[in-house]
């Protein structure tokens, strides 16, 4: 029959709580016995009760077996913190040596802006000075290729409005400039225009009368 798993929690009923306790307490110290026994080995098991009551096994003399047990842990914990201080003066030189490396760079900074140069020699000045030489190409380089970059900008730009205004020339002679079969049309349609005018004009002075009925008797 398969036992089922147990939930691992604390046992809320008292009388429970101590059974379990008895039972797996002389479990643990069987298995401790077990092991030592099988595998020559050294084995201590403490236990204390709820009320603080000790169970304990050993498998020689238990003093002897705390004894060892805490110069092992001294030893262990010496360790430790001692590479843990090894850790720390490690961050500490690498802290320094950053620190040296930023006071040199910012001291070669300040020689290249002409400050602190009491100190250098005739090659340490030479050498500044072909470093200068090379940064100013450099510069000169860059600052020539912007401006020649701003320059093929602005005569693009030129050249667009200069086709923008010959094209507003061209529609504006286009339209000035009519040829002359254009302007005889529009004359003629001009004149059309009028003489339609005046047809309108006199039929509208015409009087008509309109009568409904008998004819009327003549006189």
């Amino acid at each position: 029959m398969v036992r089922g798993k147990i939930e691992i929690k604390r046992i809320e009923n008292l009388t429970s709580r101590q059974v379990t306790f008895s039972k797996r307490r002389k479990g643990l110290l069987k298995k401790a016995h077990e092991l030592s026994v099988l595998c020559d080995a050294q084995v201590a098991a403490i236990v204390f009760s709820q009320k603080g009551k000790l169970y304990d096994f050993a498998s020689s003399d238990m003093k002897k077996m705390m004894e060892q047990c805490e110069i092992y842990r001294s030893e262990y914990f010496n360790a430790e913190r001692l590479q843990e201080e090894k850790d720390v003066q490690d961050l500490k030189n690498e802290v320094t040596v950053m620190v040296n490396k930023i006071e040199l760079l910012q001291l070669h900074c300040r020689k290249l802006m002409g400050q602190d140069l009491g100190s250098c020699s005739v090659d340490e000045l030479n050498e500044i000075t072909i470093q200068i030489e090379k940064s100013l190409t450099h510069i000169r380089s860059r600052k020539a290729k912007v401006h020649e970059d701003e320059v093929g900008k602005l005569k693009a730009e030129i050249e667009g409005r200069r086709e923008l205004v010959n094209e507003k020339t061209t529609l504006h002679e286009m339209f000035e400039e009519r040829p002359l079969w254009m302007q005889s049309r529009s004359l003629e349609s001009e004149k059309n225009a009028s003489s339609s005018a005046c047809e309108n004009m006199n039929i509208s002075d015409v009087e008509t009368d309109l009568f409904i009925g008998l004819p009327r008797s003549q006189v």
